[in-house]
């Protein structure tokens, strides 16, 4: 199954209400350093394409990058990095955002019940924990909020070392753009939020991945 880029992936998703940081799409190192002044330093740069899926695997993210210099050497090397067989390619400028806690969302096609949305745990925690919610398209808010309810670990979802708790109807926009998402575009197979990253409680999805049928 073909997949879209990480921007064509957020653009599909952001039309149908899934929030997304301001980010830029540039083909240069000087692009990339202008873009960052406008979005503002710290800032993350990836190599994107609808044939890179696996951006962490191949060391093509570029993490905390605090001034011009930085961000134009990642930028070059990201750009020398491209495969032949990677096509078209561009670099995805994006502010730099941390937190001590991750959720992953997403949608999944199950072949008995069709297509579902699903939230769980992140991060390092993940595999471990295991811990994941899953609803029938189409959902509704309050399907949404009792995703969130679903989760074993609720400590991560409530006020966490002098963290807010993790604002719940952000999460359930969330929820309800990806189900909107998948009945309006039947060609959607698969759609993944991960990491959903908690920046000041807010869940904040900072990649995006979509598959859909050829």
């Amino acid at each position: 199954m073909p997949t879209l880029s990480e921007a064509d992936s957020k653009r599909l998703l952001a039309a149908h209400g899934v929030a997304f940081p301001a980010e830029r799409e540039v083909d240069s190192a000087d692009e990339a350093v202008a873009a960052a002044r406008q979005i503002g330093h710290p800032v993350a740069l990836k190599l994107g394409g609808a044939d890179i899926a696996h951006k962490t695997e191949r060391g093509l993210v570029r993490l905390g990058l605090g001034d011009d210099a930085a961000v134009a050497t990642a930028a070059v090397d990201l750009l020398a990095a491209a495969r032949p067989e990677d096509g078209a390619v561009h670099v995805l400028v994006a502010p730099m955002l941390r937190g001590n806690r991750e959720l992953i969302a997403g949608l999944h096609l199950d072949e008995q019940f069709g297509m579902t949305v699903m939230l769980g745990v992140g991060g390092i925690l993940a595999e471990a924990l295991a811990d994941v919610a899953f609803r029938l398209v189409p959902i509704t808010r309050q399907d949404a909020h009792d995703m969130a309810e679903d989760l074993a670990t609720q400590a991560l979802l409530g006020e966490l070392r002098g963290e807010p708790a993790v604002d719940r109807e952000a999460l359930a926009d969330v929820l309800v753009g990806l189900s909107a998402a998948a009945m309006a575009d039947a060609s959607i197979v698969s759609a993944d939020l991960n990491p959903l990253i908690v920046v000041d409680g807010r869940p904040v999805a900072v990649d995006a991945l979509v598959e859909v049928s050829g």
